[in-house]
């Protein structure tokens, strides 16, 4: 009997080691990891504890918190004007996580970022009040875009050349980030996922597309710094019509009597000319043109802003026939509006890159910065005497071109229409596409828009960038500049 007790006493014995052992695993070594978890439910019921932190625009909050009527989640997000600014703070749901800044910045909303701790709370483990993202968005110039679009699917950006900041963001159709917010929102969540529109993606950053011809602007570049022409008045040798290299296929302008033959850069960006930038991208090699691309921000598969970009891409491994392609901005050229943007900005810039940023600072709850993000972070893409022959290209595109809907009263406004195919052989309605930049010279005040129009709903024959994305980018510079 004895012996039987002392065998039950050691199995005990081993049983509450290994408890013991067990216990001291998860509180020690796994703890962290099961309070990160996703399904961990107290991390939910923890983050909407309190009101959040807010996302600001222009001084004022474009978010907000309101005390929930039921349920074990006491408070739950809301937004002003939802639709207007979704593509700038994404989404906060208590089901569905989050999105954009409200993913990025979550910690120092809900107040669980490590450096918004005191000493005492550290001990304590008491959660922060939620911190604030100041951003750099211009609500006029953000209402502009979102108006101008109006129903039409597409996108527009606008940057400030001189330092980087993003004006303005904006992707049709959108949607209301307070619909999702709540936990019993699975009809509006199942509505937005399933539309075919596509409502929730940021096509201003997540969804390159064929840029066209506003790519010739690149092109154009590459030709001046690598000294292929001397200035964008001089004589091009470009055949009109022009077969593509090695081929029988025969490239054709829009306009076929525009004065495309031997044309110089500024004639062929006035009426952009397929066979001049084709005949370019081909002369150049598909190496240097992808070098310009990627001085841009072309390849960047790690463009934050800080929101995290689709990289717009410049293919390797073409043969001429495809180069020559790319130099019209088809083939497997792609790029987002705020790619396009940034080609603008430079340019505007006297060829200096200013980093694209839609954030200025980040606090805590009392107004301390926790991070900020520096303006005019340069570097230089292009000579000034290339960026200057560019900009008096594009004016001439405005002035006397294809982008004459985008002037803008009082201003220097230069610009670049495009018009990309969509589908196999072309079957689909075209992308139009206009990039610009709006100098004015009394205030010093400056901006670079991009527009894409995805779909407008118009008939084929009336897609085009200067009657359909111009009046957009016309509209958001003049705000940005503020003329009447």
């Amino acid at each position: 009997m004895n012996k039987m007790i002392r065998r039950a006493a050691v199995f005990c014995l081993l049983m509450v080691l290994a408890l013991l052992g067990r216990a001291t695993y998860v509180q020690f070594y796994k703890g962290q990891a099961l309070a990160d978890d996703k399904l961990n439910r107290r991390n939910t019921i923890a983050q909407y504890a309190n009101p959040l932190g807010d996302i600001i625009v222009a001084g004022s909050p474009v978010t907000g918190s309101e005390r929930t009527k039921s349920g074990d989640l006491a408070y739950k997000r809301t937004y002003k004007n939802g639709d207007l600014y979704a593509a700038v703070t994404g989404f906060s749901s208590q089901v569905y996580g989050a999105t954009q800044l409200e993913g990025i910045y979550s910690k120092v909303l809900d107040g669980t970022d490590t450096r918004m701790k005191d000493p005492l709370s550290a001990l304590t483990g008491k959660r922060a009040s939620g911190g604030n993202v100041l951003t750099t968005i211009d609500p006029a110039v953000q209402k502009a875009a979102y108006d101008a679009l109006g129903g039409k699917k597409g996108a527009a950006v606008a940057i400030d050349p001189k330092t980087g900041r993003v004006l303005g963001m904006v992707s049709t159709p959108s949607y209301d980030p307070s619909k999702i917010a709540g936990s019993t929102d699975g009809d509006a969540w199942k509505a937005l996922s399933d539309d075919p529109d596509k409502p929730m993606v940021n096509r201003a950053l997540r969804q390159p597309l064929p840029p066209g011809s506003t790519f010739k602007l690149v092109v154009a570049a590459a030709a001046l710094e690598n000294g292929l022409y001397p200035s964008i008045d001089v004589n091009t040798e470009s055949p009109n019509p022009y077969t593509l290299p090695n081929t029988r296929t025969v490239l054709t302008n829009e306009n076929a009597s525009a004065p495309c033959e031997n044309a110089t850069i500024r004639t062929a960006l006035r009426y952009s000319c397929n066979n001049v930038f084709a005949k370019m991208a081909d002369q150049l090699g598909q190496d240097k043109v992808r070098a310009m691309a990627e001085k841009f921000g072309f390849n960047d598969a790690e463009q934050d802003v800080p929101v995290r970009a689709t990289a717009s891409a410049y293919p390797k491994g073409m043969d001429r026939a495809q180069t020559a392609l790319t130099g019209i901005g088809q083939f497997d050229v792609t790029a987002t509006p705020l790619q396009m943007a940034m080609v603008s900005a430079a340019i505007a810039n006297d060829g200096l890159m200013a980093s694209p940023h839609m954030v200025s600072k980040v606090t805590d709850a009392d107004g301390n910065t926790l991070q900020s993000y520096k303006d005019a972070d340069n570097k230089r893409i292009l000579s000034s005497e290339t960026a200057r022959q560019l900009r008096s290209a594009m004016v001439t595109v405005v002035e006397e071109g294809t982008g004459s809907n985008a002037k803008v009263s009082g201003a220097e406004v230069g610009g670049k229409t495009g018009t990309a195919q969509h589908g196999v052989g072309n079957s689909k309605t075209p992308y139009a596409w206009f990039t610009s930049y709006a100098k004015d010279s009394s205030t010093g005040k400056e901006v670079a828009v991009a527009v894409l129009i995805e779909d407008s709903g118009a008939a084929r024959s009336e897609v085009s960038g200067n009657g359909l994305a111009a009046p957009v980018a016309q509209k958001m510079m003049q705000a940005a500049l503020k003329t009447s």
